[in-house]
């Protein structure tokens, strides 16, 4: 990189690891993680997961969409502008790109058309290997 900056784009944003990630990957029941780490869009994007997966469609919309609002305000408080890449190869960003995903499913199964082309761009746009890494091409 020049010392002018990146003239393409802005740098991508790199979140700091999650501490409730090291537990959910020590097996933690998620319920108990994201009650004790209320800000974690991992903790949150596991949920969300978990109950589309058992078809509890309402209950995994809510809980995508508190990831992505957590998320939305990790990414802020990174220096994220509201746009540019977040990179699902940076281990940390994908609790909140989980958290997206699961909002566009969610979305997608209870008609919401509108959110459904919004998050795909979205995801897009955050890294263009995100969609087909998180099975929503």
């Amino acid at each position: 990189m020049s010392l002018h900056g990146n003239l393409l784009g802005p740098e991508p944003t790199l979140l700091p690891v999650d501490p409730a990630a090291a537990a959910l990957d020590d097996g933690a029941d998620p319920v108990e993680v994201a009650a004790s780490n209320p800000t974690s869009s991992i903790a949150w994007a596991t949920l969300a997961e978990a109950a589309l997966a058992d078809g509890q469609t309402i209950a995994g919309y809510a809980f995508a969409r508190t990831g992505y609002h957590r998320g939305l305000d990790q990414l802020r408080r990174a220096g994220w502008k509201g746009f540019g890449p977040i990179p699902w190869a940076h281990e940390p960003n994908r609790g909140f790109l989980r958290a997206l995903a699961a909002l566009l499913r969610a979305a997608d199964a209870i008609g919401e058309s509108d959110e459904v082309a919004r998050i795909r761009t979205f995801l897009a746009e955050s890294d263009p290997e995100a969609p087909a890494a998180l099975g929503v091409n």
